[in-house]
């Protein structure tokens, strides 16, 4: 007899409960575990390790920008030979710096750090689902990211100093061993590192969206999942079909170094003598690359914004406004993500009526943006808002997008990208739109769903604290950015004091650099509230947030398995929120409509007749399924 949809999560909580309470050691529980829960605390705790590290990153190089003449010797016990004689970074180091910090924060913080862990949290308990689909995949996935991540932390400490061509790392720089330094063992095991990053992710991006697609608890229709739901399945579609392109482009590099090829490079001289590869071109990487660059921009985004929807619709205590239409722009945003990547091409030589269409479809990615946008501001607008630190990040996310999201507009025309594309113009919009935005995502998740992670809670007045440092922080030190762009400041530049046109704003450049360090000092509040909360914080109730997603019907620290009992099954779209003549001001998913007669629309009522029909089905199934052993 064939099974219905119904009766594989029968049969698949019978194999959960049959394996539920064996013991598991310390090495199964916390090392090599496949509990979905366990793997994503594993991707936070090493995304916030991965954080602070990319950050002191930044504050080094932001030293030498803000403060050109100031002494760096007390830092040779961490740099060594990178701090020369007369006390200043070393100028190839300064490259250096830059690279691995564009590289971490954009993959192994926000890329791992905010999809690892949300995705691989959330997806089953959102949906119903004892686990992902395979949780040894799941495994697999975690600890190629985690070596993928110890090869590029070793290359921090090799003589010839890490990758330093950019984090975007164009040939032919990056093709030739011996152009600098930052392009020899470094810059190899920066390839390294990132093709076992991408396997890391196409695994995690499969087992997500089968989890997604075949293991939704009964009721559980597409029109009735979390926005966060679809916006870990969108990014996982997203990943799965632009990460293998970076992996060719980084393979063919790979090939290029070190067996002879010429992909990237043609008609090239090293001190008067001419390179044997001939027919490459360089603009084929760049190519490859922003074919996942762009749309690694939404791999990070989306996550956060969908994290964003449901703490702004459950602190708001409101629906979401627009659900079907938030859907529709992130599905319009996946679409177009794949169709712009040539605008961060305008510089590069392209056929102006081709960057003509580049410039025209990148524009039309503004509108999904703001439809998500001004459905952010019209949940909140009246809302009964619950200023919990999850939404004050929420909100910070939504300001920043929007601020962000402007200066997009004006790079997304051709003509004006042209004069500030080698800017501190473009730095300010990437670090305000994905990278400040994502992080902002980040933070409102971690403090949201700490107590189902932990079942503590975390201190608000710490969290409140943290929100305004790094709200003002943030903003403090990247909308000068946009000022010195325009005034002609280009990125990527060891020392400004050379030329009186650049050092007349040096002040502006110290005062980003002491926002960057104060910035970044806030986060050490962050970071003590985290792990202090994990085993001293106020233990958490089963609900603290009045929320209607069914992951709050778990247990408080859900065990191996999700749910004690049978899956609970679902009749409710995740957002209704303040209902007129509701009892209170939530109603759980997994609430009846024949439950709350006082507050259904006449469309709900209806409904009634058919929830009691098919639960009548799903009692018959179960007992035909249990005569017949469940074959």
């Amino acid at each position: 007899m064939a099974l219905t949809h119904d009766d594989h999560h029968d049969v698949h909580d019978v194999h959960e409960h049959e394996h539920e309470h064996h013991e598991q050691n310390f090495i199964q529980k916390y090392v090599f575990s496949e509990d979905h829960k366990m793997i994503a605390k594993q991707y936070l705790v090493t995304g916030i390790i991965w954080a602070f590290i990319g950050g002191l990153l930044s504050i080094l190089f932001r030293l030498q920008l803000g403060f050109p003449d100031l002494k760096l010797d007390g830092l040779r016990w961490l740099l060594g030979n990178w701090i020369n004689a007369e006390g200043k970074l070393e100028t190839e180091f300064y490259l250096a710096l830059v690279t691995m910090h564009g590289t971490i924060m954009v993959f192994f913080v926000l890329t791992a750090g905010l999809s690892g862990t949300f995705s691989n949290f959330l997806i089953p308990l959102q949906i119903g689902a004892r686990d992902m689909a395979s949780g040894f995949l799941n495994m697999l996935s975690f600890w190629f990211f985690l070596v993928a991540g110890l090869i590029m932390f070793t290359s921090l400490f090799i003589s010839t100093g890490p990758a330093a061509g950019g984090w975007v790392i164009y040939p032919p720089l990056s093709a030739i061993p011996t152009a600098s330094n930052g392009s020899g063992l470094g810059m190899t095991l920066w390839l390294i590192s990132m093709a076992l990053f991408i396997v890391s992710q196409l695994m995690g991006g499969l087992n997500y969206i089968t989890t997604i697609i075949n293991l939704r608890t009964r009721g559980m229709s597409f029109s009735k999942l979390p926005l966060t739901i679809w916006s870990f399945f969108l990014t996982a579609v997203l990943g799965l079909l632009s990460f293998p392109v970076l992996l060719a482009a980084a393979l063919l590099l790979i090939f290029d170094r070190s067996f002879g090829t010429s992909f990237y490079i043609s008609e090239i001289y090293i001190g008067g003598e001419a390179l044997p590869q001939q027919g490459g071109s360089a603009i084929l990487f760049q190519h490859l690359f922003w074919f996942l660059g762009h749309p690694e921009v939404y791999i990070v985004l989306l996550p956060a914004l969908g994290i964003t929807s449901e703490v702004i619709a459950t602190n708001s205590r409101k629906p979401i406004f627009g659900y079907r239409a938030m859907i529709g722009s992130m599905l319009g945003i996946t679409l177009l993500a794949f169709i712009v990547w040539a605008h961060h091409m305008f510089v590069s030589g392209m056929n102006p009526f081709l960057g003509s269409v580049f410039m025209f479809l990148t524009l039309i990615i503004a509108v999904p943006s703001a439809v998500k946008a001004f459905n952010y501001i019209t949940t909140l607008w009246k809302g009964n808002i619950v200023f919990t630190p999850a939404m004050l990040f929420s909100i910070g996310l939504v300001s920043l997008f929007v601020a962000g999201g402007v200066t997009g507009i004006i790079l997304g025309n051709a003509a004006l990208d042209i004069q500030l594309h080698d800017t501190y113009f473009v730095v300010a919009h990437f670090h305000l739109v994905m990278g400040s935005a994502s992080f902002f995502g980040l933070m409102a998740g971690v403090y949201h769903w700490f107590p189902k992670m932990y079942g503590r809670m975390m201190n608000d007045t710490l969290g409140y604290i943290h929100f305004w440092l790094t709200f003002i922080g943030v903003f403090c030190v990247f909308f000068p950015m946009h000022y010195i762009g325009i005034a002609g400041f280009p990125r990527r530049y060891y020392s400004f004091s050379t030329y009186d046109l650049t050092n007349s704003f040096a002040d502006l450049n110290m005062f980003i650099s002491v926002a960057a360090i104060v910035t970044f000092t806030a986060q050490g509040l962050f970071a003590w509230n985290f792990f202090y909360s994990i085993f001293k914080g106020k233990k958490s109730v089963q609900n603290p947030w009045r929320s209607n997603t069914i992951e709050w019907t778990a247990p408080v620290v859900p065990g191996h398995g999700n749910w004690e009992g049978p899956i609970p099954a679902v009749y409710r779209w995740p957002y209704d929120y303040s209902k007129p003549g509701a009892v209170e001001d939530y109603i759980p998913q997994t609430v009846p409509f024949s439950s709350t007669p006082e507050s259904n629309l006449p469309e709900e009522t209806e409904q009634i007749a058919l929830e009691k029909a098919i639960e009548e089905l799903h009692v018959f199934q179960k007992e035909v399924s249990a005569k017949s052993g469940g074959h």
